[in-house]
């Protein structure tokens, strides 16, 4: 009985439809790409996957003394200055490195691109995930910390997880943008660490975003991640943080937009990677 003859078309799927069941297919390829990542970004270091915790700590602690005790900027309530920058360090941390490891996955991945079809979108996405892990890492600093000042968290920080989405949500969109023109133009692989160190400065990271005069908060809300950063010290902090809802109702709008417009860019351009990668 002759065997019979299949023929495999390798091509991305005609429609979105089914270009998101195709990653559902490549589900463990995910897992994988992700796994070797996490192990490549701590191989053959001396302290390995501790490097996720002394990073943070390390910039809350400059921050605590430059502008807790040299510029004695106000913290928020009686919450000490340490917490209020840990709070704020966290969720940039995340950010920045998510959009760090994600332009350049891409082209790091090249070979593997160019060989084979898959939904790209796996790769970038892998990179937040990595980063997504080293935050919940940074994230027992948080507890020994409070902890240790004997500062309990309110009823609030069971909606923490909503501004991890959100989180989650601006880095992989903004994520996917840099991605693709860095696959593009080369370029972007020197502006995304100014973009990065920029971003430090106009965030509310090493200090909190109440010292900004009202007539400016909505402006200065602009930056997306003054919304995301307010709201991690809203869950964490409890009563003694205040919110500026506008403000927040603004970075949201602007997280969606650019998760959407992430999304949307990135598919688009995404059939000619292998092409210029």
């Amino acid at each position: 009985m002759p065997a019979e003859e299949f023929t495999m078309i390798i091509e991305a799927g005609r429609s979105d439809r089914q270009y998101w069941k195709d990653l559902w297919r490549y589900r463990e390829l995910f897992y994988f790409l992700a796994w070797r990542d996490i192990l490549v970004r701590y191989k053959q270091t001396v302290i390995g996957i501790a490097w996720a915790v002394i990073r943070p700590f390390l910039t809350m602690v400059v921050f605590t003394v430059v502008f807790g005790m040299l510029a004695k900027l106000p913290s928020e309530g009686t919450t000490p200055y340490a917490i209020l920058v840990f709070a704020g360090v966290l969720p940039w941390q995340f950010f920045a490195a998510s959009l760090s490891e994600s332009s350049m996955s891409l082209v790091g991945n090249a070979n593997l691109i160019s060989k084979v079809y898959f939904p790209r979108l796996i790769i970038p996405a892998t990179s937040v995930i990595t980063s997504l892990v080293d935050f919940f890492i940074s994230g027992s600093i948080m507890a020994l910390m409070m902890m240790w000042y004997g500062f309990w968290p309110s009823w609030r920080i069971v909606l923490l997880p909503i501004f991890i989405v959100i989180a989650f949500m601006a880095s992989l969109g903004v994520g996917l943008l840099l991605t693709a023109f860095t696959v593009k133009y080369r370029d972007f692989r020197y502006v995304v660490p100014f973009l990065v160190q920029f971003g430090l400065y106009i965030s509310p990271v090493g200090f909190s975003s109440t010292i900004v005069p009202e007539k400016w908060r909505f402006l200065y809300s602009l930056n997306p991640m003054v919304g995301v950063i307010d709201g991690f010290r809203w869950a964490i902090l409890g009563g003694d943080a205040k919110i500026y809802w506008p403000g927040l109702l603004l970075s949201l709008t602007l997280v969606l937009f650019f998760f959407v417009t992430g999304i949307w860019y990135f598919r688009k351009t995404e059939k000619t990677f292998a092409d210029v990668i």
